[in-house]
């Protein structure tokens, strides 16, 4: 985990570092598994063909939860994700690096808490962005 930030240490438009995957077939063996997902798509490069894709694809979920890692290997263990969501716009496949950024869209106090808001997305080996979404975190004081 990255050293802890802190409210003041972050500006608007900052980004967050990269976080890179590299899912593999297992991986979504076992993210199958744990989430329930047995969708075939995710593991069955033929019954992924039958339905068009390219092979098997990651789980959306899986991204999602890649997304909430970014966010929370940045804020530090102090940091407190309050929210993040994202859509599911593109396919993903296993054995391919996918890469998980962010940057900071807003920075405000509320309630007492000092919110940062941030636009977060995974992007495929092709630059596109397959997860785009955003996700609202607490950061301490220093």
């Amino acid at each position: 985990m990255a050293k802890q930030i802190c409210f003041e240490d972050v500006e608007v438009g900052q980004e967050i570092p990269t976080l890179k995957k590299h899912p593999t077939p297992e991986q979504l063996v076992r993210w199958a598994g744990a989430s329930g997902d047995y969708n075939p798509i995710h593991y069955n490069a033929e019954a992924a063909a039958a339905q068009g894709l390219p092979g098997t694809v990651v789980h959306g979920r899986l991204k999602s939860a890649f997304l909430c890692q970014l966010v929370t290997d940045w804020i530090g263990e102090r940091g407190k994700l309050v929210a993040i969501s994202c859509q599911h716009l593109g396919m993903d496949v296993p054995s391919k690096d996918m890469l998980c950024k962010g940057k900071v869209t807003a920075k405000y106090e509320k309630d007492g808490q000092r919110i940062v808001e941030c636009e977060v997305w995974v992007e495929n080996d092709n630059g596109q962005k397959t997860a785009p979404g955003t996700a609202k975190a607490a950061l301490p004081p220093p």
